[in-house]
């Protein structure tokens, strides 16, 4: 066992072909994630969130073991990728599965191919909350019905890292939320640590305890939730920004009352200005309007070889 479900450090993935001929020419540079470095401790909820195109899936594909890196390291439960496979439950955007068998075959064929790992309890529990009709072929089925049987094969995996790409898109909020209320309390009951991506900022951070950031192929934001909400405060006084020079400003603007900023505190702030904790969405929007700002890891998303900027919070 580990206490680490996922590890990388310099992390780096390039595609080739047409990409890599336009980077050659200076009009795409062909990586989908540079230099990334991050930690996530075993047994977390973990969103990963960010803009389309800003190299969520890539990461998962490769935490997935299906794909290689092209430079640096990753590591999950302790070992490569395709070495923990069999301990990984991946659900791709796509919910790739067999149009022509039926749900009940279907399940059949996930218990075929897990021996000795297969709960068939509760992969079946999850498509009958769905009113799934076990005979219905998978072609058949609406876009929320094939996420629900996706679902139910990754769970029924009994995995210790499970692995979802925009999982919920395709589904009603009622059923959204019920089907996130069964993953979380299994997630919760097996120690499983899950990884939700999504491109909607807010949609997850309710039913995630830990967050990664990614933004332009990067990490933006790691650690968790509260350690996150905790390193930023936001102020407001008549001075100009300078006077927070001395702080980290992620975001700042004029606005009636003077400055309203967004900032990483280093050392106590002067009583002039009025402090107040910042939403998380305010935080995670602040951070992809500003680029610039260093990249922040809470200790405990900071991997050992990681150069990155560090807080106690």
């Amino acid at each position: 066992m580990t206490d680490t479900a996922i590890e990388a450090a310099g992390l780096g993935k390039r595609y080739g072909g047409r990409r890599a001929r336009n980077a050659q020419r200076g009009r795409d540079t062909g990586w989908a994630l540079r230099d990334c470095g991050f930690r996530l401790p075993a047994g977390r909820v973990c969103a990963v969130v960010g803009p389309n195109g800003a190299g969520k899936s890539t990461l998962l594909t490769l935490a997935a073991g299906l794909d290689r890196a092209t430079e640096g390291t990753l590591r999950v439960l302790g070992t490569d990728p395709a070495s923990a496979r069999e301990r990984i439950g991946y659900v791709a955007q796509e919910k790739p599965l067999y149009p022509q068998l039926t749900v009940a075959e279907t399940l059949r064929l996930g218990r075929e191919l897990n021996p000795g790992r297969w709960d068939a309890a509760l992969a079946g529990r999850i498509v009958a909350d769905g009113d799934l009709d076990p005979g219905a072929r998978v072609r058949a089925l609406s876009g929320g019905q094939r996420t629900r049987v996706a679902l139910a094969l990754a769970l029924g995996k009994s995995p210790e890292v499970l692995l979802l790409d925009e999982p919920m898109a395709d589904l009603d909020p009622l059923a959204r939320h019920r089907l996130m209320g069964t993953l979380l309390a299994e997630a919760t009951e097996r120690g499983t640590t899950v990884v939700m991506s999504s491109h909607i900022l807010g949609e997850l951070a309710g039913a995630c305890d830990y967050l990664l950031l990614v933004s332009d192929g990067g990490i933006r934001l790691g650690g968790g939730i509260d350690d996150i909400v905790a390193a930023h405060t936001q102020v407001v006084g008549r001075g100009p920004v300078e006077e927070l020079a001395a702080h980290t400003v992620v975001e700042a603007r004029a606005t009636g009352r003077g400055t309203t900023a967004l900032i990483r505190p280093d050392g106590p702030l002067d009583a002039a200005w009025e402090t107040a904790e910042p939403p998380l969405e305010d935080i995670l929007l602040a951070h992809l309007r500003a680029p610039d700002t260093p990249p922040l890891l809470t200790p405990s998303a900071t991997p050992a070889s990681a150069d990155r900027q560090v807080v106690t919070a």
